[in-house]
């Protein structure tokens, strides 16, 4: 995985690319990035899962922090198995959870044990 990463890149660059975990499995694709307008700060990216061109997709906040870039294969890793994120909270297309509530932000950080960039 390449180290040298860049400091910025197009949000556009990113959109549809494959998401992976560790082990090589293709858990889906970055779907939406969120920005913090507060911070300025990507906060998360929306992860869909399964389905079939588009139906019975699962989508998923995953906080940006646990994102990995692998340049060299133009992938993103997310190191969790598809068990866990199958198991996780998500949402659909037509359904999107409530951002402006901090609940939200808080029960989504630690379902994913990541740490809070507002708490930096």
């Amino acid at each position: 995985m390449t180290t040298n990463i860049p400091r910025s890149l197009s949000a556009s660059s990113l959109m549809k690319d494959e998401v992976y975990n560790s082990r090589g499995e293709k858990l889906g694709d970055l779907h939406e990035i969120m920005i913090d307008l507060r911070s300025g700060r990507a906060s998360y990216a929306v992860l869909s899962f399964g389905g079939l061109l588009g139906l019975g997709e699962k989508l998923f906040a995953i906080p940006w922090p646990l994102l990995k870039f692998d340049l060299e294969n133009q992938r993103i890793v997310f190191d969790v198995t598809r068990e866990q994120l199958e198991e996780a909270d998500g949402f659909d297309k037509s359904n999107w959870p409530d951002f402006a509530e901090e609940s939200f932000h808080t029960t989504t950080y630690g379902y994913w044990k990541a740490t809070p960039y507002w708490a930096d």
